[in-house]
């Protein structure tokens, strides 16, 4: 999370919560330290996230990935 581009591709991070002016501040802040902020909707969400977590700290110990990776969104144009 130190450097969220990977091969110049800003990588993902999701944010949720209920308060949308707290929300939006997060997302602006989450955007100025690199990542693509995504608006994941209410808190609610929280539960969805949580295991794309797991699956982060699964892969960079158990699986050998190091941390140098991160989750981008992809797009069709």
């Amino acid at each position: 999370m130190a450097n969220p581009t990977v091969e110049n591709r800003k990588t993902v991070m999701f944010v949720c919560g209920d308060d949308e002016d707290g929300k939006s501040t997060v997302l602006k802040l989450t955007e100025e330290i690199g990542f693509e902020a995504i608006d994941a909707g209410s808190l609610d969400s929280a539960r969805l996230l949580e295991p794309l977590g797991l699956l982060w700290i699964k892969l960079a110990h158990a699986y050998g990935q190091g941390r140098d990776f991160g989750f981008t969104l992809v797009r069709r144009k």
